[in-house]
């Protein structure tokens, strides 16, 4: 039988084109230096992860877990895994001993490689009440094991049990017979609205993805990836695997809190990431310019404003600056701009998708006015990430989440809902027949739950369905729009809005408490406790004047009335916050329900 699997022999089939270039990057935290992981090395270590599985007795389909931050080790197991047509099935490294054993339940798991000290220990407890978990595998060599663990191997003993390559021929013999309508993994949705649900990822819907890209990304072998989203997440995953394809170099961030200072260390060319980070880049910018001397300020919002027109209002509508404008540009560019720049370790760009929420328009002004070519675009989990993207030869609009991708085929139902079809899109939930048939309609379209509408080739999307809100006096309202206007503002961190079946919009808000204690000491307010602070009529006042100021033109009755400032953010913990930091509305409103009734006190 002919392997149709593209990922099953990728890593073996780009070592013998490129040999000793380096695959991956990796840093030594101890040294600080990033080291190089060829793709021989690459390769060879996928065989022995191969080799070891089926040691193991791993089967044919069957489910492991990988339960880890960011290693290179994950995409050993991955790619080892995927030879001997065995599926993995990614955890958050935040991921709760609940979570987990529901996981481990769902999907007949014996087998989980962990991480680092908190995945070890979590899995461990997992391993000792629930007896289908044979085995964990260790893949940071710093985890103390617990005394009386005598079921754990380290992935250095692991790896070595593959040495002899005992198991070849029936690696190669499942490889020949790989099957493109295989799961290749099964990645359990973060849990917004209930408990989580695996969405069945084959490896027809990879290689339709790759197929989809062509020509899309200007992505090239001399690309540097900066890895930064977890790879449980599909946009990360299915990029990485895109780069590794195309022959990318992949540099593995393992700690996500560090990633500024990699970027600065390594200089990447691509990095996809999510709004959330640009938000905080932008804001970061807009403190700089705050506190810059009115020279310096003139320079850099004068950069920002020929940036704006060279790179937004001419090249991205496909037209040809001026020479003034050009030469203004070159200018900038070799100084404000690239300074700016190379304090982001962003001097070496190319292009950065981005995608996961809605991308509030200042942001994205200010990222391709600072010369980045921020791909925007619109996917899901069921959609293997991309249904839309920006094409970097083709006209952008600011607000758009780009043109439908080649073999993507979309359609508007009721409400204006996006429903789906293609090779990319998943045919369904793991072990979850009525759920599916809740989400894939008899004639096979897949309603995501998101509302848009298509103009002049491009898609826009309007807002979730599901968290359309309607107030008591029968307006709806649509909260991540408006959460996305109002997050720019440097003293928000995070916005929630409260409506449904309220007589007015109210919202919770996370501000900047460093920001927001600067103004109280330069207005020489009284406070001791961060809950003194905020809760400070003049300071409640300050930030809602602010947030009056950006909501000018939403309609009157989309508008924020009263505001309530937290003085915690929101937690993974106290449940607020699913693995990919998405807001729990549900848990919000259980956990503030005091705060949210005191706002709606006559």
């Amino acid at each position: 039988m002919q392997n149709n699997s593209p990922l099953s022999t990728l890593i073996h089939s780009q070592a013998k084109h490129y040999g000793t270039r380096a695959a991956m990057l990796r840093r030594d935290d101890s040294t600080g230096q990033w080291k190089s992981i060829s793709w021989n090395t690459f390769s060879q270590i996928v065989q022995y992860v191969s080799n070891a599985l089926i040691e193991l007795g791993v089967g044919v389909q069957e489910n492991i877990a990988v339960f880890s931050q960011n290693m290179p080790e994950c995409l050993f197991v991955d790619f080892g895994a995927y030879a001997i047509r065995a599926v993995t099935i990614p955890f958050y490294a935040t991921s709760s001993e609940a979570q987990v054993k529901y996981i481990v339940s769902d999907a007949s798991i014996r087998y989980i490689f962990v991480g680092e000290q908190y995945q070890y220990d979590t899995a461990y407890r997992v391993l000792k009440i629930d007896p289908s978990v044979t085995r964990l595998i260790v893949m940071d060599p710093s985890v103390q094991l617990d005394p009386q663990d005598q079921m754990s191997l380290r992935f250095s003993e692991f790896v070595k049990m593959g040495h002899a390559l005992s198991h070849k021929s029936e690696i190669e013999l499942r490889t020949a017979e790989a099957d493109q309508d295989d799961l290749a993994n099964i990645l359990y949705t973060s849990g917004t609205t209930g408990l989580s649900k695996g969405v069945m990822i084959t490896h027809r819907m990879y290689k339709a993805a790759f197929q989809a890209h062509e020509g899309a990304l200007p992505l090239t072998e001399r690309d540097l990836i900066m890895n930064f989203l977890p790879f449980t997440h599909i946009f990360e995953r299915a990029w990485s695997y895109l780069c590794l394809k195309v022959g990318c170099t992949l540099a593995v961030n393992q700690h996500p809190e560090n990633i500024l200072q990699s970027m600065c260390e390594v200089h990447p060319t691509c990095m996809c990431a999510v709004p959330r980070f640009w938000e905080k880049v932008y804001a970061g910018v807009q403190e700089k310019i705050n506190n810059s001397t009115p020279i310096q300020r003139k320079m850099l919002l004068d950069a920002l404003r020929v940036g704006r027109a060279y790179n937004i209002d001419y090249r991205m509508r496909g037209l040809v600056p001026p020479l003034s404008l050009k030469m203004q540009y070159a200018f900038y560019e070799k100084t404000v701009i690239a300074l700016l720049l190379k304090t982001l370790g962003l001097e070496r760009h190319n292009f950065f998708p981005t995608a996961g929420a809605a991308i509030p328009d200042a942001v994205e002004e200010f990222v391709h006015s600072a010369g980045l070519m921020m791909i925007a675009g619109y996917g899901l989990t069921e959609s293997t990430a991309t249904v839309s993207c920006d094409r970097w030869n083709q006209r952008i609009t600011l607000g758009s989440i780009g043109r439908v991708l080649d073999g993507v085929q979309v359609k508007f139902g009721e409400n204006d809902e996006i429903l789906l079809k293609g090779d990319t899109i998943t045919k369904g939930y793991y072990r979850k027949a009525e759920v599916t048939a809740l989400s894939i309609d008899n004639e096979g379209w897949f309603h995501t739950g998101d509302a848009g509408y298509m103009k002049d080739g491009e898609l826009y999307i309007t807002d979730r369905i599901k968290d359309l809100f309607k107030t008591s006096n029968g307006k709806y309202i649509a909260p991540q729009m408006l959460e996305s206007k109002l997050v720019v503002d440097r003293y928000v961190d995070q916005i929630v809005i409260i409506a449904e079946q309220r007589k007015f919009v109210s919202a919770l808000v996370i501000p900047e408490y460093k920001l927001l204690e600067e103004y109280a000491r330069q207005r020489k307010i009284q406070w001791q406790t961060r809950a003194e602070l905020c809760a400070h009529p003049e300071v409640v006042s300050f930030v809602m004047y602010r947030i009056d100021t950006l909501q000018q033109e939403f309609a009157h009755y989309e508008q924020v009335k009263r505001i309530t400032l937290l003085p915690e953010p929101f937690s993974m913990e106290r449940g607020e916050l699913t693995n990919t930091l998405k807001v729990k509305r549900v848990a919000l409103y259980e956990n503030y329900a005091a705060e949210i009734e005191k706002m709606y006190e006559e």
